[in-house]
């Protein structure tokens, strides 16, 4: 008995489907290991420190890293209207004076495409030709791809934080980190596609 060839489609739909979830949920774990659990590069100078906003343990980590003096300024990206170099330094619980001279906000990215676009007319115009990212270490690997697709030839050195909240080792067991994964995984792929469709996924 022949299948009806609205069978077959149906079968052909399904195998598509399911190989999809499996490349899917392969290249989950493939960036799940990805993600950095360390500082590879601690010390290394810079012109530049960047922050991506989005968590306390980052701005103090930038603040501090720029009182160490590892670069000349400080760029926070994706701040609030209305919010202040004052205002932020005292949510931080740092010393205004100490750094306050040496910080830029930056208030029109609203995403981390926008970051980058952000961080790379800043740097064009500072002149600069490297940079310290500071942001979540489970939003690292998608902000060095947007970084790097907007600012090709400059110099970024990784420099990870480590939330509390999310559980880098057997991720998979914590279902509020198995969620953000998932979604910073999906984000990836995404930015990936984007980059390929408009020419520039000459390095992923």
């Amino acid at each position: 008995m022949r299948r009806s060839p609205r069978r077959r489609w149906l079968r052909l739909g399904l195998m598509v489907l399911l190989l999809a979830v499996a490349a899917w949920t392969a290249g989950l774990f493939r960036f799940a290991a990805a993600v950095p659990d360390h500082v590879a590069d601690a010390d290394s100078a810079t012109d530049a420190i960047v922050v991506l906003t989005g968590g306390s343990e980052r701005l103090e980590t930038g603040l501090r890293l720029l009182a160490e003096k590892k670069a000349r300024k400080l760029f926070v990206s994706g701040v609030y209207e209305g919010v202040d170099i004052a205002q932020l330094l005292r949510l931080s619980r740092q010393v205004p004076d100490e750094v306050e001279c040496c910080i830029v906000l930056g208030y029109s990215a609203g995403n981390t495409r926008g970051n980058a676009a952000e961080t790379a007319a800043w740097m064009a115009a500072e002149n600069f030709r490297s940079l310290r990212l500071v942001t979540a270490n489970y939003h690292m690997p998608r902000s060095l791809l947007e970084f790097t697709r907007a600012m090709s030839g400059l110099t970024i050195v990784p420099h990870p934080v480590f939330p509390d909240g999310f559980k880098r080792r057997d991720w998979w067991r914590w279902p509020g980190t198995t969620h953000l994964v998932a979604s910073e995984y999906t984000k990836y792929l995404v930015a990936l596609a984007r980059h390929f469709a408009t020419g520039k996924g000459d390095h992923p």
